[in-house]
């Protein structure tokens, strides 16, 4: 069973740096595709960057592609998500997911079904 704690949110202004990390307290996660994920208020869940169990492939949607970086250390059941020169349309709630392979680093940005997500961390960009 994967759970997953997100972490790292926060308020900051147009143009700062955050970065998002997720533990996997049930310690499967470098079998695991894993993701990141965000929904602005009034709007759908939108996968917004991917990795793949090894962690050497990386897939990021078209609004964060050179901003954020996804990024994994399965010896500490780590997932980070570095994001910078963020923009007030980068507001939302972010979440941590895993998907069973079989899967790719694209599984996030093609709607593939996730496995587990976690509760979430939210960042206000102002």
């Amino acid at each position: 069973h994967v759970q997953l704690v997100e972490s790292g949110g926060g308020s900051v202004q147009v143009g700062a740096s955050l970065r998002l990390s997720c533990v996997d307290s049930g310690h499967v996660y470098s079998t695991y595709c894993m993701g990141w994920f965000r929904q602005a208020p009034g709007k759908e869940l939108e996968g917004v960057a991917g990795i793949s169990p090894d962690g050497l492939y990386t897939a990021y949607a078209r609004p964060v592609k050179g901003r954020f970086t996804i990024s994994r250390d399965n010896a500490k059941n780590t997932l980070s998500l570095q994001m910078s020169s963020l923009k007030s349309e980068d507001t939302g709630r972010y979440y941590c997911a895993a998907r069973k392979p079989p899967c790719n680093s694209q599984w996030a940005l093609e709607s593939e079904a996730l496995t587990a997500r976690g509760q979430g961390t939210q960042v206000t960009v102002s």
